[in-house]
């Protein structure tokens, strides 16, 4: 099959499986994802009077995906008759567990590779590379606290290092380690806890031994833009991120293993988890079944290229996949 012939066809079933505005932010695949396009309408969230007793307020961290994913779980647990309330954009990882743990809130999604780096503090060198394995690790480390780390979505969402094609075809870089011996001329970019994570500055320094010129701190919001721009030569972005293929951005193979999997798992406090009964599960269970990566960077491209809010974002998707009416 010809490549146009190809890009036709995926327009055409885009269509019919996924009308979430890819025209409207230039989105143009040429290939096949490796995961599956959702195709299947999830049955819908019933409402169950009983459940108004039960008050969970869902947070997030101070991201994109993190405000729409903590949109998605909010509406769709309100719509399954609990009294839902948000407390999203808390911050990073830590201040946003931090939260949990305090009874601040009584759930928020979590990346499993975030976890085991950060929160259980795993060498790199003993990340699982399976997304099953992560996740049970993560499960039985979180339960040991009391939280209840509910199964996970299909996409993942990775930290990826990214640099220009300009910067990719003057430097050879195709590797991560292709940086090495070049990069105490270049300034890296990346989230302010940046310095202090395995999966970003701290990783490319202890895995795989890189001594930038520079690492400028920088909002998560802007890290394209830097980049874009020439204030940075390298940037540490997300796999999601609907920028990396607009403009044309090259994500660097992490060819020593350094990112675990990073499927996003619902955090929910163990109190809030008995009490909420077992439409809570039923309800998660039904939010995550079309969240492949496809869907995730459509409905980050939405709030980000289109201007959305966060909460359209959220009621879209729901909507799309049937899980509540309009």
């Amino acid at each position: 099959m010809t490549t146009s012939r190809l890009r036709a066809l995926l327009l055409v079933l885009a269509a019919l499986v996924l009308p979430l505005g890819l025209a409207a932010c230039g989105d143009d695949d040429e290939s096949a994802s490796s995961e599956t396009t959702a195709t299947a309408q999830s049955a819908g969230i019933t409402n169950n009077p009983d459940n108004a007793k039960t008050e969970i307020t869902v947070g997030s961290k101070n991201f994109t995906e993190q405000k729409v994913l903590g949109e998605i779980y909010a509406q769709a647990l309100e719509a399954a008759g609990y009294t839902v309330k948000t407390e999203l954009n808390l911050g990073d990882e830590k201040t946003a567990l931090k939260a949990l743990e305090d009874g601040q809130i009584d759930g928020y999604p979590e990346y499993t590779g975030t976890a085991l780096l950060s929160f259980f503090e795993v060498p790199a060198d003993k990340l699982p590379t399976d997304p099953a394995a992560a996740y049970d690790q993560v499960k039985a480390d979180f339960a040991k606290d009391g939280i209840t780390a509910f199964p996970p979505t299909p996409f993942t969402s990775s930290n990826e290092v990214a640099v220009t094609k300009e910067t990719a075809e003057k430097l050879g870089l195709e590797n991560i380690s292709d940086l090495k011996g070049q990069e105490g001329d270049l300034t890296l970019y990346g989230s302010p806890e940046c310095r202090q994570r395995r999966d970003c500055l701290l990783g490319l320094e202890e895995v795989y031994g890189l001594d930038f010129g520079k690492f400028t701190p920088v909002d998560i919001a802007q890290r394209h833009e830097v980049l874009k721009s020439g204030d940075a030569d390298v940037s540490i972005v997300f796999t999601t991120d609907p920028q990396n293929k607009r403009d044309g951005f090259v994500l660097l193979k992490d060819d020593q293993g350094m990112f675990p999997p990073y499927n996003s798992t619902f955090l929910v406090r163990d109190e809030t988890v008995q009490e909420a009964g077992p439409d809570l599960e039923a309800t998660i269970e039904k939010v995550n079944e079309n969240l492949n990566a496809e869907v995730m960077q459509e409905l980050n491209a939405r709030v980000d290229l289109d201007k959305e809010t966060p909460q359209q974002a959220a009621a879209g998707y729901l909507q799309q996949f049937n899980l509540v009416t309009g």
